[in-house]
């Protein structure tokens, strides 16, 4: 008879996990700024990975090796210590993205038991989340040998949707071996024309530096592309795409083929019985199956059920999320940008007449999904100006996906300023509109009037998001570091204030002293109307000397942007969402006025840093 007590023995290994007076490791992950301790016994008898890692690391003189891990969260390392000690995982409220990291991180780890079951809960059910993010999923487990099943299981996707792949916002993103995978399929269902088009796509996108008009392209550009094609190219099956577009969409290209190639194609075409040269491959092949329904492919390749279900509670005004099994409404797909284009005038044509609509965007280089609700008509018809929509219903939003925590959600409260209509004019420039840049444009050019929507000389590029990067002063500093014609706006927590500032000159992270102040006659702070706020204040720097500080190393893990007490972000705990110690008191006058109502600190609940880009 054997007696097993394994829930004690687990219970008693959490227990030495947490026992910080006899560990002789120490990790240090999210760039060191987070630990955890451990024991090395524990560690080696549980993965090879950590076995031989601890072979190869020298002790300190207190006998403590020390592993850093920069890349990898707080959050999943825990998850992964707890497991390696007490064989739990608790992934009851986690979220997909998150369980799809801790796969990848226990697969480096060597913790094949872990990822091999968390692999198989995806699959089972987390199937609707693998469709929605398919190309990164595709990326991320392709180059790796441990995740058969889910390979097998997008393998099994892309035979029946390869828009999946190819429409995917970072298609172009895809390894060269990924994309050589799919080119030898020959049950890809797709026509040979529309996968060379995507072929060159990516092929010209790994090479930012070519020519945008093809007609101002040298032999070595050509050249360029071709070596870049090279593993791609002989997979097209050239013998298979009809005599028009051998002439539109091959022949523009003809030299990054090889001569004998393109010799042989057209004397196939004009004798295809004759003998060529070249291999022929074999036409893709059809599937003799019926493809299922459209209603099974995924309604969008932006936003997961979870977060149509998360936006049907904010339509309906519910504290609580829907269940993804009680969403109360289809949403039907009117447009996408990969199918339809990206032109503004597009979303006047498609989207004239129809109510109670959602606009979702994937912001390019980041995680970050941004979106709005409508519930009036949209209208193309204005013949003169831009026309406001008044509603109490219309919201904007962002939603929680990958490295982005927590979804925002963001009411009307100037209601009859709620939605745009632009009139015809305007309608090749602006889609659907919400924003405030028109005024700083203004400002920035120091013009007495307001410059109007349709005339903004410059161009807000998102360089930080509070949201999105953290709140950690040393974010600012690492990431606007060398940035001229900064604009800085925040969100003061618990009020409708929006604060902000203006800098011309380059932030500068590098000094090793004392804080240095910049001089310019051109910064200014400034504070927005919004909600209960009235009216935008305006206040230029009056003490030029002292209209910027950029702040030595040892500081910048307290301070932010300083404009002279004018507008200044601080945080003891750094991080400026939690203490209440930022200020806009305007001490010593620096600045022409002060621009927040109370001179009392604040905290805030996100900001943002854009920089300012003259149009051409």
């Amino acid at each position: 008879m054997s007696l097993k007590f394994f829930d004690k023995l687990s219970q008693n290994f959490i227990e030495l996990l947490n026992d910080k007076d006899d560990f002789n490791v120490i990790f240090e992950v999210e760039n060191k700024e987070k630990s955890f301790t451990a024991h090395s016994n524990v560690l080696k008898y549980r993965s090879s990975y950590f076995r031989k890692e601890l072979e190869n690391i020298q002790p300190n003189e207190k006998n403590i090796k020390i592993i850093t891990k920069p890349s990898i969260s707080s959050e999943i390392f825990d998850v992964i210590l707890k497991y390696v000690y007490g064989g739990i995982v608790n992934l009851e409220k986690a979220e997909t993205g998150f369980i799809f990291d801790l796969m990848l991180m226990a697969n480096e780890f060597e913790l094949l038991e872990l990822s091999r079951k968390i692999e198989i809960i995806l699959i089972e059910d987390k199937a609707s989340w693998l469709k929605t993010h398919f190309s990164f999923v595709y990326r991320s487990i392709f180059v790796k040998e441990n995740f058969k099943d889910l390979e097998n299981f997008c393998n099994d996707i892309i035979v029946k949707y390869p828009n999946l792949i190819f429409e995917s916002s970072d298609f172009t993103f895809l390894p060269e071996s990924a994309l050589v995978s799919l080119l030898k399929r020959d049950d890809l269902q797709m026509k040979e024309v529309e996968i060379w088009d995507y072929v060159i796509k990516w092929g010209i996108t790994q090479n930012p530096t070519l020519p945008t008009n093809l007609g101002d392209w040298t032999e070595e550009n050509f050249l360029t592309l071709k070596t870049t094609l090279q593993q791609c190219l002989p997979h097209i099956r050239y013998f298979h795409i009809i005599h028009i577009e051998i002439y539109d969409k091959i022949r523009p290209y003809k030299k990054i083929l090889d001569k004998q190639l393109w010799e042989d194609i057209k004397q196939h075409l004009a004798a295809p019985d004759r003998t060529i040269k070249s291999i022929i491959l074999p036409a893709r092949s059809v599937l003799n199956t019926e493809l299922p329904p459209r209603a099974t492919e995924p309604f969008s390749t932006i936003i997961s059920e979870d977060h149509a279900a998360e936006i049907s509670s904010w339509i309906d005004r519910k504290t609580d999320t829907y269940s993804t099994t009680n969403i109360p409404y289809k949403f039907e797909l009117i447009l996408r940008g990969t199918k339809d284009g990206f032109a503004p005038q597009t979303f006047w044509n498609i989207c004239h007449g129809h109510a109670y609509t959602i606009v979702v965007a994937k912001v390019k280089g980041t995680d970050e999904i941004l979106g709005s609700y409508n519930p009036l008509a949209w209208d193309n018809t204005l013949d003169g100006n831009n026309k406001w929509m008044e509603t109490k219903d219309s919201f904007i939003f962002s939603l929680k996906n990958g490295n982005i925590q927590n979804s925002i959600l963001s009411r009307v409260k100037v209601t009859k300023n709620a939605i745009l209509n632009v009139g015809k004019n305007n309608q090749k420039r602006f889609g659907p509109y919400f924003g405030y840049g028109f005024k700083i444009s203004s400002w920035i050019d120091r013009k007495t009037d307001t410059y109007s929507t349709t005339n903004i000389p410059y161009k807000f590029e998102l360089i930080l998001r509070g949201t999105k990067d953290g709140f950690a002063p040393q974010t600012f500093w690492n990431i606007c570091h060398g940035h001229a014609y900064t604009i800085v706006v925040a969100k003061v927590k618990g009020t409708d204030e929006i604060l902000g500032s203006y800098n011309p000159l380059a932030w500068d992270n590098t000094l090793d002293g004392n804080n240095k102040w910049m001089e310019t006659k051109d910064s200014f702070i400034f504070s927005l109307k919004n909600g209960n706020i009235q009216n935008s204040i305006l206040s230029r720097v009056k003490v030029t000397k002292n209209a910027i500080l950029n702040v030595g190393k040892n500081n910048q893990k307290r301070f932010g942007p300083y404009f002279g007490y004018g507008f200044s972000l601080y945080s003891e705990e750094s991080n400026f969402n939690l203490d209440c110690l930022s200020f806009c008191n305007n001490l010593y006058d620096r600045y022409e006025k002060r621009v927040k109502t109370s001179s009392d600190r604040f905290s805030i609940d996100n900001y943002e840093v854009f920089k300012v880009i003259r149009k051409s």
